[in-house]
């Protein structure tokens, strides 16, 4: 009976583990790539057509002279360092991005940040990290042809680039999981 039970739990660890394996997709950016969060960073053209997600990650770099502020719109657009959201000055700053809507950042130094080293996201909704959202009613047909995305054929948007952990990872993740389990099963 307790053999059983273990063969049991290790299907559902395994069948959990591929399952995350293989929807993994959250892309880290350098915000400035090799400048960094810098005054002479161009972070508008920097941030340019790029799409950011929920799970994405941003990474500030930036000198132990400087910090960085995360503020309100408000905030952002009169370069108010005072009251902020958080604040960040270790000159390597992580920034998940967990929820949708638009994140605003700025320059710990007001005269920087009126100088243009402020940078506003807007964070987009990603299916793999949010539930499933409720059927929608089939549109009404009116002989004109439904707009196209711009996406490519895997529903990625052109141009963006993601973390997918698959093929051969997947595969040794799986592998050393029923390893694992043998061991587990047979006391080995």
């Amino acid at each position: 009976m307790a053999m059983a039970m273990a063969k049991n739990i290790w299907v559902y660890v395994l069948v959990i583990i591929g399952g995350l394996a293989l929807s993994c997709n959250a892309t880290t950016y350098i915000v400035g790539d090799t400048s960094g969060w810098d005054i002479s960073t161009d972070l508008d053209a920097w941030s340019q057509g790029k799409r950011f997600y929920v799970g994405d990650v941003l990474v500030f770099q930036y000198s132990s002279s400087q910090s960085l502020n995360e503020v309100t719109r408000e905030n952002y657009n009169t370069c108010n360092t005072t009251n902020v959201l958080k604040a960040y000055t270790n000159g390597n700053t992580t920034v998940t991005l967990s929820q949708p809507g638009q994140r605003f950042f700025v320059s710990g130094n007001r005269l920087l940040c009126l100088g243009g080293m402020k940078m506003q996201v807007n964070v987009e909704n990603n299916q793999s990290f949010s539930p499933a959202a409720a059927p929608q009613p089939p549109p009404q047909s009116n002989g004109l042809p439904r707009p196209s995305s711009k996406t490519d054929n895997d529903g990625v948007p052109s141009g963006s680039t993601r973390l997918v952990i698959g093929g051969k990872e997947a595969l040794g993740i799986v592998f050393a999981c029923y390893v694992i389990s043998l061991a587990f099963i047979y006391n080995i």
